[in-house]
């Protein structure tokens, strides 16, 4: 998996923001981003989320209070952050967190769809386990 391809510029900085619940990254070509957890974590590019193939995405529910309790590098291509709610299996290249920034507003509206189209809620599940999902329905 590539970090950066020719049209990805470099990331400059990656600052976590506990208190708002915000990743920020500045790129070269002077973007900067920021990233909810909630946003980060529903759009995971993990297999748990987008599924081995089409049509095997995971509508991930209940997760507006996540945090990301800390972020170790992946080599020098990618971060990979541990979320609150025990996710810690996707791996964020810096194309894909490009990507994320880039198509930010487009992305959360269609999942924000999805999980009305399946009756489901940003909320914290009560009573119920907190990996809990929906199939079909992952980000993007």
């Amino acid at each position: 998996m590539a970090g950066l391809d020719s049209a990805t510029p470099a990331p400059t900085a990656i600052t976590l923001h506990g208190t708002s619940k915000v990743l920020e990254v500045c790129f070269a070509n002077g973007q900067r981003f920021e990233l909810s957890f909630e946003f980060l974590r529903v759009c995971s590019p993990s297999a748990e989320v987008r599924g081995h193939g089409p049509g095997q995405e995971v509508l991930q529910v209940g997760k507006r209070d996540v945090d990301v309790v800390g972020i170790e590098p992946v080599g020098h291509y990618a971060i990979k952050p541990l979320f609150s709610d025990g996710h810690e299996s996707g791996i964020y290249s810096w194309a894909y967190l490009y990507e994320l920034g880039m198509h930010r507003d487009a992305l959360w509206h269609e999942y924000l769809n999805r999980l009305e189209l399946a009756g489901a809620s940003r909320e914290p599940l009560v009573g119920e386990s907190a990996f809990k999902a929906v199939s079909r329905g992952g980000c993007g």
